[in-house]
């Protein structure tokens, strides 16, 4: 049986696992801690991952990549990634319309997506497991935030395959906590679990009923992709950097390697915060031999973050208004993530459900690892009377749908639908003798198509001339628990169809993809079709005129010879060897000049159809 582990890959810190004798081990590192930082540092010789990468942070910070896990699956033009970028030391930028980070590499300049990061720290987590184990890792189970979409998934299953791994699933972090409840803490009866998971970077809140027979239902999900620990000292620092400011009038926002040692204070000051009512920041040397030393309370960061803190409540709320439920008929709130030892927090969400006592019996720190380790053996066919019976039910955490009459999104599959699911509708035709249909697929949660993400289009033609609102298009999404979406569209009159499979290249389409549409999808070519097409052409002409002179060069030799062989050769020979030589000239030329024509016929004979044209196909329900 192959070996299956389970990773939970955090924005600020990373943990393997495996299922191994009816229990989950929490696999340690090469310096025995069982967390790795999302670091990944790159130097004159190597890169370094982890708790070495983390320490290079303070001397190399253009060089030192964390918190890329905020970029996977997203535009750069997104609001989110602009304020990602504000917050990091090296250098992000746009390539295809997505975010892209640069560094120096072994003396050059490099540059990497967010997948390719995310690869890197999938691979040490790879290796720090095989090194336990004594074994090769073959397959994992990855956990991503609840309200991750299907590009964020996708992105995040490219970066585990280009580690290696045959993701087996990507799974809600939230949905690992339910796991991970329903072998260790097992209540034999149905009843609500809200699980609160609040991290380094992102909170996710899911609503799951769990019933008797061990099925976990998820109803619905929640979360904030901004909202997290990483948020909670970047406020620490506005503030440190602001009263530096005041005190020594020295600005350190454009000073990269002070502000991450002050970053460095400002978390063990956070972290202190959650057992003692004070603490003291203190920097050495903060800039320029400046020491800074202040002292913060408890009340003083709460203050500080109240607005973040209140935020965590939004969630909740969303949750159990699209699950339909009353806080009253929750019956557990488990807390998990490091961030939920912050007393506010915990106070909070407890006032949120009048005074309800929180679960915190799971390991806050472990339970998403678990929850992946024994969905991980599950999938690897592990048999075990612990896991036997659990089956969880996930649901789709964005609407999936197409675009209709007036730029609208119309949904197929609609968010917290539980997967796997199979969903169809019927469309029709928007204007007479509509040629054909023009379908994009998005996901999203917004009324208009263009607020939401593309993630896939095809076209159906030659529909058979009808007045608008007469054809019948029968449009299908089939999304598979691997978040795997297969669309169809079905004309009912001609039978025509057609289908694409959204999972390898659902991560939205680049502005080159977008250019170099498929001819044979819309009918028409870009410039870098018609740069093939003419090296082609040039390359069959060459090659006709090298033919040619190959030719004319035997029947120029063979003159050659002939005129060179004496004065005994006759008057007709000579004739017959010029016949032969204007034959050979005049078979060449016309070689050549079918060749040309023949290309001329291929590049003008091609039919460019028209994009706003196709564009106009639009389909409207029925």
């Amino acid at each position: 049986m192959p070996t299956a582990i389970g990773i939970d890959l955090g924005t600020t810190r990373c943990c393997v696992g495996i299922w191994r004798n009816d229990r989950v081990e929490i696999i340690p590192n090469e310096e025995g801690n069982p967390f790795t930082p999302s670091y990944v540092s790159f130097t004159e010789t190597e890169w370094l991952i982890g708790d070495a990468a983390m320490r290079k942070a303070a001397r190399d910070p253009s060089n030192t990549v964390f918190n890329v896990k905020r970029l996977l699956g997203r535009a750069f033009s997104d609001p989110g990634i602009q304020a990602d970028i504000a917050h990091v030391p090296y250098e992000v930028f746009e390539k295809d319309m997505k975010p892209h980070i640069r560094v120096r590499y072994r003396g050059n300049t490099k540059e990497f997506s967010p997948e390719e990061v995310f690869s890197l720290i999938l691979t040490k987590m790879k290796e720090i497991a095989q090194s336990y184990l004594g074994s090769i890792v073959t397959s994992a189970v990855i956990t991503v935030p609840a309200h991750f979409n299907l590009s964020q998934r996708q992105t995040t299953k490219d970066a585990g395959t280009m580690a290696g791994l045959k993701v087996l699933r990507v799974l809600s972090e939230t949905s690992a906590c339910a796991a991970t409840y329903r072998v260790d803490r097992w209540n034999a009866r149905d009843h609500n679990v809200l699980i609160f998971d609040l991290g380094g970077g992102s909170l996710s809140v899911s609503l799951v009923t769990a019933h008797e027979s061990g099925v976990l239902d998820v109803q619905a999900n929640a979360g904030d992709a901004h909202l997290g620990g990483e948020d909670f000292d970047d406020r620490l620092v506005q503030h440190f950097s602001a009263e530096f400011k005041r005190n020594h009038r020295v600005d350190l926002s454009g000073n990269h390697r002070a502000l991450r040692r002050l970053r460095i204070a400002c978390e063990r000051a956070k972290r202190t915060l959650s057992s003692a009512m004070k603490t003291t920041v203190m920097v050495d040397g903060l800039y320029e031999g400046i020491d800074f030393e202040t002292s913060l309370t408890r009340g003083s960061f709460e203050d500080l973050c109240d607005d973040l803190f209140r935020r965590t409540l939004d969630p909740i709320d969303s949750v159990l208004r699209d699950a339909k439920i009353h806080k009253s008929q929750v019956d557990e709130v488990i807390l998990v993530g490091g961030s939920t030892r912050i007393p506010r927090i915990g106070r909070l969400v407890s006032e949120f459900f009048d005074g309800k006592e929180l679960n915190r019996s799971m390991n806050t720190d472990e339970a998403v690892t678990c929850g992946a380790a024994i969905q991980a053996a599950i999938l690897a066919g592990a048999t075990s009377e612990k896991t036997q019976g659990v089956l969880l039910l996930d649901v789709a955490p964005v609407s999936l749908g197409i675009e209709t009459t007036g730029g609208a999104m119309t949904p197929i599959i609609k968010r917290h639908s539980t997967v796997p699911t199979k969903k169809s509708q019927m469309f029709t035709t928007t204007s007479n003798n509509q040629p054909g249909v023009f379908v994009q697929v998005y996901e999203g949660v917004h009324a208009k198509a263009k607020d939401n993400n593309l993630v896939g289009r095809f076209v159906i033609s030659g529909l058979s001339p009808a007045p608008r609102g007469v054809p019948r298009i029968e449009v299908t999404f089939d999304m598979d628990a691997n978040d795997r979406l297969v669309v169809s569209a079905t004309d009912k009159g001609s039978g025509k169809s057609q289908t694409i499979s959204i999972s390898s290249d659902v991560r939205g389409l680049s502005r080159k993809e977008m250019e170099a549409m498929s001819a044979e999808a819309e009918g028409y070519y870009r410039e870098a079709a018609e740069r093939k097409a003419a090296k082609k052409s040039l390359e069959a002409y060459a090659s006709s005129l090298e033919t040619a002179i190959v030719e004319l060069q035997n029947a120029l030799g063979r003159a050659t010879l002939l005129m060179n062989a004496g004065k005994d050769i006759s008057a007709e020979v000579y004739r017959h060897r010029q016949q032969a030589m204007e034959e050979a000239a005049e078979t060449a030329m016309r070689k050549l000049s079918g060749s040309a024509t023949s290309q001329q016929g291929e590049r003008s004979g091609r039919r460019v159809s028209d994009e706003k044209y196709i564009r106009s196909w639009q389909l409207s329900p029925v």
